[in-house]
């Protein structure tokens, strides 16, 4: 034991204490935690700000682009180190799975919300620098916040804006538990969730501008000028409660091919025995 980890009675010091502590919560310690904060940060500055600052340019389908292409990256770059949640959604689908434990997925969601708070405050500093084209400061308004009634390009009602969050984040956190579940195709769960993520975008955006993310809703949401922050409750209960669901219908699906072959099983021995 060096001196660094000891004090004056060879036990270890409070510093190592808390570090092992801590790893006893989060498996990949600050480093899994920083992950989570910096990979929300990334997703929010580039993924809503291509929407914020190009959208008019890059229209549906390339700020779609933008938050799948985005993840993708973040998932290979920080899937080793905290699994590239970058979502309380999707973390609560792992702990509910119980592929994490409460208290770190606790820790995980905290340091989401406030990496998303950190990239739209970015956002902002772009923002107070930026001209509009018609001259003058540039206008924030929704500022990539999610929305409904006359946040929504569709006018979609509270109603239709709940259920929607609730099925595009099911099917993203259904997605996520699959891929990263049992045998499949290793290597291309990236590429498997920026996909889905894509589409979900692309078939949500004209509805509520597409959350699926309640750390990805709330930054924007607080620097926006318009209402909503007053909507961003919508944005953080219903991908929730998505979440919720995708774990039920994951549950399902698993639970009915891990007694396939046990079935098989079964099947093959009464013909043995019949024959």
């Amino acid at each position: 034991m060096s001196a660094a980890q000891a004090g004056a009675g060879g036990h270890p010091s409070s510093s190592t204490r808390t570090t092992r502590s801590l790893t006893d919560i989060v498996p990949g310690g600050v480093s899994a935690l920083a992950a989570e904060f910096i990979g929300t940060l990334i997703l929010v500055f580039f993924a809503v700000g291509t929407a914020v600052f190009a959208g008019i340019t890059a229209g549906v389908v390339g700020i779609a682009l933008a938050f799948g292409f985005v993840l993708i990256a973040l998932v290979y770059t920080i899937g080793t180190i905290s699994g590239c949640h970058v979502n309380p959604a999707v973390t609560l689908g792992m702990v509910l799975s119980g592929r994490m434990k409460p208290l770190c997925g606790a820790l995980y969601a905290v340091m989401q919300f406030a990496g998303g708070i950190v990239g739209a405050l970015f956002m902002y500093w772009v923002s107070r620098s930026v001209q509009a084209r018609l001259g003058g400061p540039f206008r924030r308004n929704s500022f990539g916040a999610n929305g409904y009634g006359s946040n929504s390009d569709l006018h979609i009602s509270v109603g239709g804006a709940f259920f929607v969050e609730v099925i595009l984040t099911a099917l993203l956190v259904i997605v996520v538990l699959g891929v990263t579940s049992g045998p499949g195709v290793k290597g291309l769960e990236g590429v498997a969730i920026g996909t889905a993520l894509t589409v979900i975008h692309l078939a949500g955006i004209p509805l509520t501008g597409t959350s699926v993310n309640p750390a990805r809703s709330l930054g924007p949401a607080i620097f926006a000028t318009d209402n909503a922050l007053s909507q961003v409750w919508l944005f953080i209960v219903a991908p929730l409660a998505g979440s919720i669901v995708a774990v039920v219908v994951h549950k399902v699906l698993r639970g009915r091919h891990e007694e396939a072959p046990e079935a098989e099983v079964e099947e093959a021995a009464v013909e043995a025995a019949e024959g």
